[in-house]
């Protein structure tokens, strides 16, 4: 049995996550008050194997406080009852979260008369914090597109075997800030540019004649060898120490030549050696 945890931040992206997950399959239950998760793994999913055998739930602020400081016991009991349970922890930045509640108009749930949007962002970090340090997935949703975010969850949630390595390769750009659920950050700035070479501004990494122009360059080949000798060397470390997932972010100035084309090498590299690697160019529209 199988069992997802979406928990988060308000305007992150959660409901879209049980939306996504729905859609591949899963039983979804939106906002299960955590004192309520045992009896509901003893006798609702135990009782009935079949129609609970990929279920995904969401807890979030609306629970109380008392009640979220106990989650790691309640993680462990899941555990312990021999089901399979990842907890993914979704985030933003608080400007962008600001500004999507400025946009949709919604009612933050910790907002009061007396308590405005941005010191109801810090309590709901602060009261989601058991949650957010059990985390097996944290992804930031600040600079990321509906169908993207779709095809994240669809792509990481995946069946898959038992403790294969997920790796993640991303590109950004830093001008758009460096992305928060990275687990390594490797900045691309140094190499040659492909924007200043004329023809080529207006591609990207994907684009024959950038692949052509930066495979030429020994220092990019350099880097390249040095970032995948790396991730060779430590991904069955974190493999060992029964960690699913791994995200290696790559950045450039925009996110559009050298960051990609680094992680589309990187990709077709190591989908050779781990079963399990996804691609995801955070500035590519």
């Amino acid at each position: 049995m199988k069992l997802v945890i979406i928990s988060g931040l308000s305007g992150s992206g959660k409901s879209i996550a049980l939306d996504t997950l729905e859609d591949c399959g899963y039983y979804c239950v939106d906002n299960l008050p955590v004192a309520l998760l045992q009896n509901f793994i003893d006798y609702v999913m135990l009782e009935d194997r079949g129609t609970y055998q990929k279920t995904a739930i969401g807890i979030d602020a609306r629970n109380q406080t008392e009640k979220l400081v106990d989650f790691p016991e309640n993680l462990k009991y899941i555990r312990s009852k021999g089901i399979a349970c990842e907890v993914v922890y979704m985030q933003a930045e608080e400007s962008i979260i600001l500004k999507r509640y400025s946009e949709t108009r919604r009612r933050h749930p910790l907002t009061t008369a007396n308590r405005p949007l941005r010191e109801a962002l810090e309590i709901e970090q602060e009261v989601l914090r058991p949650v957010a340090t059990h985390a097996d997935i944290v992804i930031d949703t600040s600079y990321t597109l509906y169908h993207q975010l779709r095809g994240l969850l669809k792509n990481r949630l995946g069946e898959k075997a038992k403790n294969n390595l997920s790796l993640l390769f991303q590109s950004f750009g830093f001008k758009y800030g460096i992305p928060l659920d990275a687990d390594f950050v490797f900045d691309a700035r140094s190499l040659p540019n492909p924007y200043w070479v004329q023809g080529l501004r207006g591609l990207n990494g994907k684009d024959q004649q950038v692949v052509d122009f930066l495979q030429r360059e020994e220092i990019v080949q350099e880097f390249l060898h040095d970032i995948a000798h790396f991730v060779e060397r430590w991904a069955p470390r974190f493999e060992s120490d029964n960690r699913s997932y791994l995200t290696i972010a790559i950045g450039c100035t925009g996110g559009q030549h050298r960051s990609v084309f680094l992680v589309e090498s990187l990709t077709k590299h190591f989908r050779s050696i781990i079963p399990n690697v996804i691609v995801r160019h955070r500035e590519l529209r």
